[in-house]
């Protein structure tokens, strides 16, 4: 599989690579090895979710308190959504800005999200299928919104009039949030990475000794 920064530290593109005869095709869709080597430790795999989307349904923009923070591994195992990657890290020098993959059923491709980062996305078709893998279990209280429709944002759904849950359509700005005092400081969700790396080391260092 392929694995490509996005411009967001913290995020990344994986395109597997797909074999297909004529039985279908089979893939790897997930290696936590490969997502280690390059994210500097392993995705600790506390919940996995599922939903289907109508299209024109926007989910998001959610994010969670940090620590411990939510990391995510995205696809789409059905259909296609445009998937969006929002830094909303108070100090991060990307701050307010996002960038977007199209997942799809095609091409396989997934996305992770580090700790911090803000995830939504965008049903492309009727009842697109997504799945993610998370790195925490839901905590109610500690989960968070930015409104998707943020003009300070300005992400280019491509959905004329996207469809939101009142939860997302309630979510505060943007402003609102950091007046707030909810979004994560970029800081914090560094150390907190760099702790988990520092564990991995640590423990693969007591497993080989």
């Amino acid at each position: 599989m392929k694995i490509r920064p996005l411009s967001i530290a913290g995020a990344w593109e994986i395109t597997p690579a797909q074999f297909g005869d004529d039985r279908g095709t089979f893939l790897e869709w997930y290696r936590f090895d490969h997502l280690a080597a390059v994210v500097g430790h392993p995705l600790d795999l506390a919940q996995a979710n599922l939903s289907t989307s109508a299209a024109g349904v926007v989910r998001g923009v959610h994010f969670a308190d940090v620590p411990p923070g939510q990391a995510k591994y995205v696809t789409c195992v059905s259909g296609a959504v445009l998937d969006v990657v929002v830094d909303i890290r108070v100090g991060s020098p990307t701050f307010g800005q996002w960038e977007s993959v199209r997942l799809d059923d095609t091409d396989r491709r997934a996305v992770y999200l580090s700790e911090g980062l803000g995830h939504a996305f965008c049903s492309l078709t009727e009842g697109a299928v997504v799945t993610y893998l998370c790195s925490a279990t839901y905590r109610p209280g500690h989960e968070h919104g930015v409104h998707p429709l943020d003009p300070e944002l300005g992400i280019t759904w491509p959905a004329g009039a996207p469809l939101l849950s009142p939860k997302d359509a309630g979510a505060p700005t943007l402003s609102e949030a950091l007046a707030a005092g909810l979004l994560p400081r970029y800081d914090t969700c560094r150390d907190h990475v760099e702790t988990m790396r520092r564990d991995d080391d640590s423990q693969s260092f007591v497993a080989s000794d």
